[in-house]
């Protein structure tokens, strides 16, 4: 096992271990597994809700009864690129994709990296 051990004072207080080592310890133990952190904090942020996909990026945005020059200007990108990330053409990068969860309040595509 690849084990850190973390001490203060000289005495032992943590022990850190590979993820992967940790979820065989629980299974030894007949632990259930637990989720990934990031999948854990997933699921905190939204546990029933299905979050829109950017494939609905157009019809939220008309539903809101934004422009998309309007949108594209306020997330800082041009038209043409909004347009294009719309039609599935393009995949836009975390930083738009947060900038566009923030303008359409959708909180979970904020969390996506």
């Amino acid at each position: 096992m690849d084990i850190q051990i973390i001490t203060r004072e000289g005495e032992p207080e943590y022990a850190v271990l590979p993820w992967a080592q940790y979820q065989a310890l629980l299974k030894a133990a007949g632990i259930k597994e637990q989720p990934s952190p990031e999948a854990a904090k997933l699921q905190a942020a939204a546990p029933d809700q299905v979050l829109p996909g950017l494939d609905q990026l157009r019809s939220l945005r008309e539903g809101k009864g934004i422009a998309i020059e309007a949108l594209a200007r306020t997330v800082g990108i041009s038209p043409s690129y909004l347009a294009m990330i719309e039609s599935g053409e393009r995949l836009p990068d975390a930083a738009i994709r947060r900038s566009l969860a923030w303008e359409l309040t959708v909180p979970g595509w904020r969390d996506e990296s």
